[in-house]
């Protein structure tokens, strides 16, 4: 197998043997993107290493995205000014232009981009200066699809791009009443009297473990003195 720097044990499982850097058809790669958890991203990514690039782009084609890939990073911000991408995924350490600069050139060309930070040799300087410049992820290689996974699943969510469950309602609903509630310095019981709904409902509300009608919301809202939306939210 073509060693291939800054891809873990999970990476080497999935990647299989390369033969002339093309990727064979592995159907234990091809994960099933999980229902609910990141919509469609528009992916840059930029690593001099070739193979870096394959792995990632046929990982994240198989999740769902757009990707392109780049080898050689002073060509990224034109792909930037060709493109919209909602993420870049660039490595720290690379020839021509450091990954840093590269960061710096970037946030020029689109300053709402979000950026993923993949790195070898991680630092507090690095980290420190990422931090400065916005970066969504840092991660240190050898890196898992996982932790691919869990930055972009929270770059969609910051952008508005997740697509929120019932369970994300529930959970927004059951927040929204319970501040609502502290906030006003009533007990379950006060709120119970006031909506006749049973303490128990209201607490099963609370804790996101139970829907509720529209009828129930109406009432928890008028017996918080609140409108519908500031319990529902964004949904």
């Amino acid at each position: 197998m073509i060693p291939v720097p800054g891809l873990g044990k999970a990476g080497y499982d999935c990647l299989g043997e390369l033969s002339d850097r093309a990727f064979p058809r592995d159907p234990d790669f091809i994960e099933v993107r999980k229902e609910g958890i990141v919509s469609q991203l528009s992916i840059l990514v930029v690593d001099d290493e070739t193979e870096v690039c394959l792995f990632l782009e046929r990982f994240l084609v198989a999740e769902g995205h757009f990707v392109r890939t780049i080898d050689d990073p002073t060509r990224a911000v034109e792909a930037l000014r060709e493109t919209v991408f909602n993420v870049i995924i660039l490595d720290l350490s690379m020839p021509k232009l450091s990954g840093m600069d590269l960061l710096k050139e970037v946030r020029q060309a689109d300053a709402e981009i979000a950026a993923v930070i993949i790195t070898g040799k991680p630092t507090v300087e690095s980290a420190s200066e990422s931090i400065v410049h916005g970066v969504s992820g840092y991660i240190q290689k050898p890196f898992t699809l996982e932790e691919i996974r869990e930055v972009l699943n929270h770059i969609a969510k910051q952008k508005g791009l997740a697509p929120l469950t019932e369970e994300d309602l529930h959970r927004t609903i059951g927040t929204n009443i319970r501040e609502s509630r502290r906030s006003r310095g009533l007990t379950l019981q006060q709120v119970a009297q006031r909506s006749s709904l049973s303490i128990g409902l209201l607490s099963k509300l609370e804790r996101a473990e139970s829907g509720v009608s529209l009828s129930s919301l109406y009432k928890v809202a008028g017996a918080l003195d609140i409108k519908l939306n500031e319990i529902v939210g964004d949904f």
